[in-house]
């Protein structure tokens, strides 16, 4: 890396639009330069969020499910936020539960991601799901999430699939087959 930088002085924040879902934050910034400027972002719940690449007999489980920024079914991982009083860990196996009726004996950390960090704050906790047993728990979706299971050793022709394009989940996704061949 190159040399470091003091990170800029937030002079005054405030919120300028809010939504059941969202808070837009305005920042006024000043810079180790002296330069001043207005950003915007979106602000992250705090507590953070989790997505699992389940394995069960050489499959992914994938989730297909309804997203309504696309309006479209996705497949996906499953995830979901961390509920006050979780760990990443307890809220990856609820997750499981509710999206595709699994629990898991053993959750290995991936790495801790972001999505567009300029505008967007929140962070989210990558996990590969293995010893799956059945466990379904009831979750907050309107209709029952279709589960798809994917041959993994047919991994790269998931990043053709029309329907896999969430970010986090290609990420997820390299990130759980460069583990797995480490092994």
């Amino acid at each position: 890396m190159s040399k470091q930088h003091q990170k800029p002085i937030i002079n005054d924040s405030k919120v300028v639009a809010k939504s059941r879902l969202f808070t837009i934050e305005q920042l006024d910034l000043t810079f180790s330069n002296g330069v001043k400027r207005q950003y915007e972002r979106m602000k992250g719940i705090s507590r953070g969020a989790v997505m699992i690449v389940p394995i069960k007999d050489g499959q992914l489980l994938l989730a297909r499910e309804y997203a309504a920024g696309t309006h479209d079914y996705e497949l996906g991982f499953p995830k979901g936020l961390i509920d006050p009083g979780e760990t990443p860990e307890q809220a990856a196996n609820r997750e499981l539960q509710e999206e595709i009726g699994y629990g898991a004996k053993k959750l290995t950390f991936l790495k801790e991601v972001s999505l567009a960090p300029s505008y967007f704050s929140s962070k989210m906790s990558l996990y590969i799901a293995e010893g799956l047993y059945e466990s379904k728990l009831e979750g907050d979706e309107p209709e029952p999430i279709e589960v798809i299971p994917w041959d993994i050793s047919n991994w790269k022709a998931l990043l053709e699939a029309a329907h896999f394009t969430e970010a986090r989940c290609v990420s997820a996704l390299f990130l759980a087959m460069t583990h797995i061949k480490k092994k």
